[in-house]
C-alpha cells in the first residue's frame, strides 16, 4: 500500500514554505497613441466632408511609416448637431463631426516624428504616447525564472540557518493560483507628450521632430514555493 505524504510538515518530513519575488526595469516595446480629427459644418454634409478629408490625412501620413506603425485603427465616429442657444424651436447652428484614431508604433524614432506632423494638423488633436511592453515580451518570462531562483534561494537559507539541507520540491505556484489575493493590476504608464488641436492650418513648413525619451516599464513576478528539508538536529 502507497503511503500518501501528509499535506502538512512532520518531523521527518519537515517543510518550508516560502515567496519567491522579482521586480524588473525595461525598456518599452511599443508605444501608441490616439488620434482625434475633428470638423465643423454649417450642414451635415460640410462637416462629414471636413472630416472624412482630414481622416484621410491623418491614415494616409501614418501609413507613409510603413512598418513602423504596428496598428492602426479607427474608433468611434460621431457627427453631434449644435443646436442655436436663443428661441424654443429646434434650430442647428452647426455641425460637429469627430472620429478617433488609435496608432500603435515599435520605431520609437519614427514615433516622435508622426506625432509632431499630426499635431500640426488641422483640427486635430493627438494623446500619448503611453508605453508598453508586448504579451509575450521576453521581459515576462525572465522575471518568473528570478523569482523562482529568489523562492530557492530563501528555502535553502532557511535551512542553512537550521544546520540542515532541502531535499525536495513539493509545490511552486503563481500568486493567486491559490487562495492568495492576486496583485491588483498595474494602469498603464502615460507618456509625457500631448498634442493641442492645430485651428490655423498646418505652417508652411513641418516642425522639427520631437525627441520622445520611452518610459521604462516596471515587470513584476511573485511565486509561492514549498520544500521538504533534511530533519535538522535541533
Amino acid at each position: 500500500m502507497t503511503h500518501t505524504p501528509a499535506p502538512y510538515g512532520t518531523p521527518d518530513h519537515p517543510r518550508v514554505a516560502v515567496r519567491g519575488e522579482a521586480r524588473l526595469e525595461v525598456d518599452p516595446e511599443t508605444a501608441h497613441i490616439t488620434i482625434t480629427v475633428t470638423a465643423r459644418g454649417k450642414d451635415r454634409r460640410t462637416a462629414l466632408e471636413n472630416l472624412t478629408r482630414r481622416n484621410t490625412n491623418v491614415l494616409e501620413l501614418a501609413r507613409t511609416y510603413g512598418q513602423a506603425v504596428e496598428k492602426l485603427e479607427t474608433g468611434a465616429l460621431s457627427i453631434t448637431p449644435e443646436l442655436t442657444s436663443r428661441g424654443r424651436d429646434e434650430k442647428i447652428r452647426a455641425y460637429h463631426g469627430r472620429v478617433h484614431i488609435t496608432a500603435v508604433l515599435s520605431d520609437f524614432t519614427a514615433l516622435g516624428e508622426l506625432t509632431t506632423r499630426i499635431a500640426d494638423l488641422d483640427m486635430t488633436r493627438i494623446n500619448g504616447p503611453w508605453w508598453n511592453l508586448r504579451p509575450d515580451s521576453p521581459a515576462h518570462a525572465q522575471a518568473r525564472r528570478q523569482a523562482v531562483q529568489e523562492a530557492l534561494k530563501r528555502a535553502r537559507e532557511y535551512a542553512d540557518a537550521l544546520g540542515t539541507h532541502l531535499t525536495a520540491l513539493l509545490e511552486i505556484a503563481d500568486l493567486g493560483a491559490e487562495n492568495t489575493a492576486p496583485l491588483p493590476p498595474m494602469p498603464a504608464a502615460p507618456g509625457s507628450f500631448r498634442g493641442r488641436a492645430a485651428y490655423g492650418g498646418a505652417e508652411p513648413e513641418t516642425p522639427p521632430a520631437l525627441d520622445l525619451e520611452p518610459q521604462r516599464q516596471t515587470v513584476y513576478a511573485q511565486v509561492n514555493a514549498r520544500f521538504t528539508m533534511e530533519p535538522p538536529k535541533l
